[in-house]
């Protein structure tokens, strides 16, 4: 424990590192406070989990189609332009989703707006890890860098859900949007203003294909396995409120959002620190299959406490996941094709979480919830058993 410690207080001294990591937590807290609070906010506006899962569902997929345009244009052109318009137009069309609603816009109209909001997302979280890879070159520091960051997205998704559920407790639906809407402000101004982008290198010279990344079919088979972990996500993030309000405790959600992302913070912190014989491509797989069990556990009983204690359990292995799946895509992919890989994972990762949080919202009003948190264990192993086609290489 103490080695790991020591690790990572060396690794935070190293120049601007842990400037980097509060710049990122904090241009990425919104992620952690959106997709609770827009869905809780459309559920008591619009009148359904259904409704309310769609139209967040579709906010996602817009993100996640127009994530490799954009990490296509920063490879080109470099992340200032995009970030300058993405970081208007995103907090204006939330705004105009937040008060379409609060209108009666109809339902038409409310997922024309949030359709719009999610394709001009701004691009922190894969600019962060395309930064990460420019500021290291050796794959042990990338993986520490990875590790950390994917700890600080727990955290995000720690500290975000626990504020919905406390404004939701407190103030009701409304305020805890217009809350992420204002916090979605403060992390584009804090990301522009950061030091990390003086790490940004540029290749304007390089030959590039028309499917970019797509060309290797190791990068698909990462994608797909990707997709597949976070439709189970999706189906955590409708599944959790779901519960809360089949117990008559909607803040309960929120406390279980953070709950789960606790456990994969501790879990994510461990693995960073760590040393593993087993080839990466296999600590892949194996995170994948490990995560499988708890989720199945979710069926197996309904009692509140039982329930918090297999999320955090789940959470375990959620960061391990994530930062093998970072660093398999660093190592695979091309220079000239680093934030574009990066965009494409965010692709899958989003549209995986879209569409689970859509499907799940379905699901959750038709099914019983046990019969739900199954289906999303057999995914996981499912994309376990996916992951072992990679084959083994060594690490650069």
């Amino acid at each position: 424990m103490q080695s790991i410690l020591a690790t990572y207080l060396a690794f935070l001294r190293l120049p601007d590192v842990t400037r980097m990591v509060v710049v990122a937590f904090i241009g990425r807290l919104p992620i952690g406070m959106g997709g609770l609070a827009m869905l809780m906010f459309l559920r008591a506006e619009l009148g359904n989990f259904a409704i309310a899962g769609t139209v967040v569902g579709a906010y996602f997929i817009a993100m996640a189609a127009a994530a490799p345009v954009q990490g296509r244009l920063i490879d080109r052109i470099g992340p200032r332009t995009p970030l300058i318009v993405t970081g208007i137009v995103q907090p204006l069309a939330l705004l105009g989703l937040f008060l379409a609603t609060m209108q009666g816009a109809g339902y038409a109209a409310v997922l024309a707006i949030a359709i719009l909001a999610g394709a001009f997302a701004t691009p922190i979280t894969v600019l962060t890890r395309t930064l990460w890879r420019h500021r290291f070159e050796h794959e042990d520091d990338r993986r520490l860098a990875f590790a950390v960051d994917s700890v600080m997205i727990e955290l995000n998704f720690t500290l975000g859900p626990a504020l919905v559920a406390l404004m939701l407790a407190v103030a009701g639906p409304a305020t805890a949007f217009a809350a992420t809407i204002a916090a979605t402000v403060i992390g584009i101004v804090a990301f522009a203003g950061s030091p990390a982008l003086k790490y940004w290198r540029q290749d304007d010279n390089a030959e590039r294909h028309l499917l970019g990344p797509l060309t290797e079919w190791r990068l698909l088979v990462v994608f797909a396995a990707s997709f597949g972990l976070t439709f189970c996500f999706g189906l955590l993030e409708v599944g959790y409120p779901a519960f809360a309000v089949y117990m008559a405790m909607p803040a309960f959600g929120g406390l279980l959002l953070s709950v789960n992302s606790i456990g994969s913070a501790l879990g994510g912190a461990a693995y960073g620190g760590m040393k593993f014989r087993l080839p990466l491509e296999r600590q892949f797989a194996c995170a994948l299959g490990l995560m499988s069990l708890p989720l199945f556990a979710h069926s197996l009983s309904l009692h509140p406490a039982v329930f918090a204690l297999t999320a955090f359990v789940a959470g375990m292995a959620i960061a391990p996941t994530l930062t093998a799946q970072t660093l398999l895509i660093s190592r695979i992919a091309p220079e000239k094709y680093a934030t574009e890989a990066f965009t494409w994972s965010s692709t899958f990762i989003v549209s995986g979480i879209g569409v689970g949080m859509a499907v799940g919202g379905a699901l959750f009003e038709t099914l019983p919830l046990g019969q739900v948190f199954a289906i999303g264990a057999a995914v996981v192993l499912a994309m376990s058993l996916l992951a072992l086609a990679l084959p083994v290489r060594a690490a650069r």
